[in-house]
């Protein structure tokens, strides 16, 4: 069965074909080091083909290695990249990182109010370029950030939202329940997916992660297989005492409640449908 993994970080040391973006310095690269190639082996050693590319912040809005990479390896990567949220208007850009293989667009509250951090032009305009495209706003938040959310999945319901990493929840070591039924509460609106991933960032923050799995099951209920995914946020969840081994095998074999359904749409089918097709 093919395996995707639906979000993945890469970044180069050559700084000099790839410059960081201003505010950011080498000594922020922590690995120092995951190149593409780098990325490649550690897929090979737990058998996963596909991968999403997620812009790392160090580039800014420069998606030029993320770009490369899809460009060199189109059969294996798609790409989330991050453009200006806040000014102008993008749709002429949303539509040429399309043709370059970016299936969405990275979101965020970056510094604004929770309350508004949805409502500029351009955001606005991201929303229905993503609608009419099928372009993915991919959102980084807590779920602070849900209110405003679910007003814009209202506003454009034909807009493919994913919602990285559980939302957070448990970043804290504890997973609210509260919290934990606001993002199930998302699930009315049929075009929103969410990633199962980052393991390693919640709830007991420990291999093999079976803490976590009350919440995926929540999480399954709500949702349905169809519109779950897993991902590992790499290469954070491949630093020791976590590994890339330990996180997919969570959804391949550590949850019992997962019917062998469940997991080919989990592992690979739900990011087929979203970033690939």
């Amino acid at each position: 069965m093919t395996t995707i993994d639906a979000h993945c970080h890469i970044w180069t040391p050559d700084t000099e074909r790839f410059p960081l973006a201003p505010g950011h310095r080498r000594a922020n690269m922590e690995p120092a080091s995951f190149t593409v190639e780098e990325l490649m082996k550690q897929m090979q050693g737990v058998n996963v083909d596909k991968v999403v590319l997620i812009q790392m912040s160090f580039y800014g809005y420069d998606n030029s290695y993320m770009l490369k990479a899809i460009a060199d390896h189109p059969d294996k990567f798609r790409g989330v990249a991050v453009i200006e949220q806040d000014e102008g208007d993008p749709t002429e850009l949303m539509k040429q990182l399309k043709k370059q293989g970016c299936s969405g667009f990275r979101i965020y509250p970056k510094d604004r109010q929770f309350k508004t951090w949805l409502s500029s032009d351009t955001m606005h305009t991201m929303w229905k370029v993503g609608a009419a495209e099928h372009l993915n706003m991919c959102c980084l938040m807590d779920t602070n950030g849900l209110p405003a959310l679910d007003q814009m999945c209202r506003m454009y319901p034909q807009t493919p939202v994913v919602i990285d990493h559980m939302c957070r929840i448990g970043v804290t070591g504890e997973i609210v329940e509260s919290e934990l039924q606001a993002l199930c509460d998302m699930a009315r609106h049929r075009n929103v997916t969410v990633k199962v991933s980052a393991f390693y960032a919640l709830g007991k923050k420990s291999p093999p992660y079976t803490d976590l799995g009350p919440m995926i099951e929540k999480l399954l209920t709500a949702f349905g297989p169809e519109r779950l995914m897993w991902a590992s946020d790499g290469p954070y969840q491949m630093q020791p005492p976590h590994s890339y081994k330990a996180s997919v095998e969570l959804i391949r074999d550590g949850l019992s409640f997962l019917k062998p359904t469940d997991k080919e749409w989990l592992l690979a089918k739900t990011a087929e449908r979203v970033f690939y097709s």
